[in-house]
């Protein structure tokens, strides 16, 4: 595999952690108030930004170890860990860490990366 190859794969990555770090702003921006309430629209904007942070840990994890080693300052091995805790521990999974993994640490790691999620 070429080094264009590699470099493409991982843009196309960048560019899926662009599009999910919006999709946690859309969550987000119906208010906390919403995403904890216990109402059908609760319900599916906690069932959302649970689904956003799994795909933004199966990107992570398809990142090469040498990108990832270019940014220590992520915390990838926590990413990943939230991806398992959601997926397979729904009943330990707390409303509360999720809200601020989707408040403060996509943006943040799509901060860290360089990358602009634009509006």
């Amino acid at each position: 595999m070429s080094t264009e190859d590699d470099d493409a794969r991982v843009t196309h990555r960048l560019d899926d952690l662009v599009t999910f770090a919006r999709e946690a702003a859309f969550v987000v921006g119906h208010g906390r108030d919403l995403y904890v309430s216990a109402t059908p629209e609760g319900t599916l904007l906690r069932n959302a930004g649970e689904r956003v942070l799994i795909k933004v840990a199966t990107v992570v994890e398809k990142l090469p170890e040498a990108y990832k080693a270019q940014h220590p300052e992520v915390a990838w091995v926590a990413i990943s860990r939230m991806r398992n805790l959601v997926a397979h521990h729904d009943d330990k999974v707390n409303d509360d860490v999720v809200w601020a993994a989707l408040v403060d640490r996509v943006p943040a790691m799509v901060r860290t990366l360089g990358l602009d999620p634009g509006a």
